[in-house]
């Protein structure tokens, strides 16, 4: 998702389900649970304004014609031309990432995708391949200050991401012979008739990667533990199937297991939702996770139907804010799962994997210890 979550809602928190589908907390913000009020919310950008955050976020953090102008270029640079560029690249990075694995041998799913997702979203950017550690150790750290729910901590490990942003920006500025790539092309681009500005670009490689890597590293140890634990699933993604049902299966999995906890927004309107009255100005929660697991919509949120339950599937969002980026995290995500499989027999759980967090949703664990055959 292409927004940052709730600062009063660890991404590792199950969704924390009351009797009311709304609720407000201790600081003022309402979390919307329900899947209608979700979905309603998300739809209706003119009374949830995205424009939530008190730092520049382009183009999530934006409303209206500016918003539709930055998410019109954001979106040509995932465009299906340049999904199948940048698939082969993929393919070779997956590949030496499962040759590296042990087989058989144990396997921390979370770990596999953390490194998986700076290799892929460094080659897609052209960033350089010797930053792979500094962008690990950014992760973890970004992933402690987030759970800290300490704001001056939070800020000191983004402003450390801006800053590597920076200097790659930097890199590319005014010197002849540097190749063009994704970062070098974002740099040219402009909207609205001007140029970007530095801050605009920082925001926008921001979203598509500070938040990410770590998103995608949740994705493939999600998907990697309902595979472990639901071996007929396993076994339908290795008998070949199309890309269009392998894709509907792994966003099928994400949905029972929704590693994107929420998004906020802000009321530019008297609302009642829910039975409460919410007042312009208001601070709100979209509760994905919780409105994937609602049983009004799922009759049993842990059953596995991908055809049936793929059109109010919200992992990805929806509305005009719905994460632009999709194309190229299911991209990502199929390569990675299909290079796993193939080089393996089986996947299994490791008996060691905490059994505490065993029930869905188990997105927010920070490791999914496997075993590779």
């Amino acid at each position: 998702m292409s927004d940052e979550p709730a600062p009063h809602e660890s991404p590792d928190a199950p969704p924390r389900i009351s009797p009311s589908p709304v609720r407000r907390d201790e600081r003022g913000t309402w979390t919307l649970t329900s899947h209608a009020d979700v979905q309603g919310a998300a739809l209706d950008d003119r009374t949830f304004s995205n424009a939530a955050s008190r730092f520049l976020q382009v183009p999530n953090g934006l409303d209206g014609p500016t918003h539709t102008a930055y998410r019109a270029l954001v979106e040509e640079f995932f465009t299906a031309h340049r999904m199948d560029a940048v698939e082969p690249e993929l393919r070779r990075v997956s590949a030496e990432l499962v040759e590296a694995l042990d087989v058989p041998g144990s396997l921390d799913a979370v770990e596999a995708g953390a490194r998986y997702a700076v290799r892929a979203q460094s080659v897609w950017l052209g960033w350089r391949a010797d930053l792979e550690e500094d962008l690990l150790a950014w992760m973890r750290d970004n992933h402690a200050a987030t759970r800290s729910g300490d704001r001056a901590r939070t800020a000191e490990v983004a402003e450390r991401f801006d800053a590597i942003i920076r200097s790659l920006l930097a890199e590319r500025r005014g010197v002849a012979g540097v190749p063009v790539d994704i970062t070098a092309e974002l740099m040219n681009t402009t909207v609205l008739g001007k140029p970007l500005r530095e801050e605009e670009i920082v925001s926008i490689l921001r979203n598509w990667t500070g938040g990410d890597l770590g998103s995608m590293a949740l994705c493939a140890g999600v998907v990697c533990a309902y595979l472990a634990d639901h071996p007929e699933v396993q076994t339908r993604l290795r008998d070949g199937v199309s890309d269009r049902e392998f894709d509907a299966v792994v966003d099928e999995i994400l949905r029972i297991d929704d590693p994107f906890v929420a998004n906020r927004r802000v009321a530019t309107a008297d609302v009642c939702l829910g039975g409460q009255q919410i007042a312009a100005g208001d601070r709100l929660s979209l509760h994905w996770r919780a409105a994937n697991r609602d049983p009004k919509i799922f009759d049993d949120p842990d059953a596995f139907d991908p055809d049936a339950h793929a059109p109010y599937n919200l992992v990805y969002g929806i509305g005009k804010h719905v994460c632009p980026g999709r194309p190229l995290a299911t991209l990502e995500l199929r390569v990675f799962v299909r290079a796993l499989l193939a080089a393996t027999s089986a996947i299994e759980s490791d008996p060691e994997r905490p059994r505490e967090r065993e029930q869905p949703p188990v997105g927010g664990y920070a490791v999914v210890p496997l075993r590779l055959r």
